[in-house]
C-alpha cells in the first residue's frame, strides 16, 4: 500500500507561522528521498525543500531559506514548519517521496500526496 497524507495547512497573516505534516506509508519499501513541493494557481509546481533518508543532507528554494524548515521522523513521517508566511508563499503544499538513491532537490518523484491548502493573507 502506498499513500501519503498532508496535513496541518490553513490561513494565516502574512508574518504567521504553520506546521505540515505528512504520514508516509510506502509498504516494504524505503524512500530516499522526502520532500515539499508547491503549485500556486496559474503556476508551475515547484520544489521548496527535500530530505535525504540516508544522512539528512536538505535542499531549499532560495525564497524559503531561513523561513521554512524541513524535518522527518524515520520514514514515516515528513514536516514542515514554516516561519514568517508571505502572500507568495499560499498554494497547494504536497508531499513527495521517492526510492532512487540519486540527488534529492532536482529529481522527479515517484510517490505523491493530495496536497493540503496554504493560504496567506497580506
Amino acid at each position: 500500500q502506498v499513500d501519503l497524507v498532508e496535513s496541518g495547512g490553513g490561513s494565516v497573516e502574512a508574518g504567521g507561522s504553520l506546521f505540515v505534516s505528512c504520514a508516509v506509508s510506502l509498504s516494504m519499501y524505503r524512500p530516499y528521498c522526502m520532500g515539499w513541493f508547491r503549485q500556486a494557481p496559474g503556476k508551475e509546481r515547484e520544489g521548496v525543500a527535500t530530505i535525504a533518508t540516508d544522512g539528512g543532507s536538505t535542499y531549499y528554494l532560495d525564497s524559503v531559506k531561513g523561513r521554512f524548515t524541513i524535518s522527518r521522523d524515520g520514514v514515516k513521517r515528513l514536516y514542515l514548519q514554516m516561519n514568517n508566511l508571505k502572500p507568495e508563499d499560499t498554494a497547494m503544499y504536497y508531499c513527495a517521496a521517492d526510492l532512487t538513491p540519486l540527488g534529492c532537490a532536482q529529481r522527479r518523484y515517484k510517490y505523491w500526496g493530495q496536497g493540503t491548502q496554504v493560504a496567506v493573507s497580506s
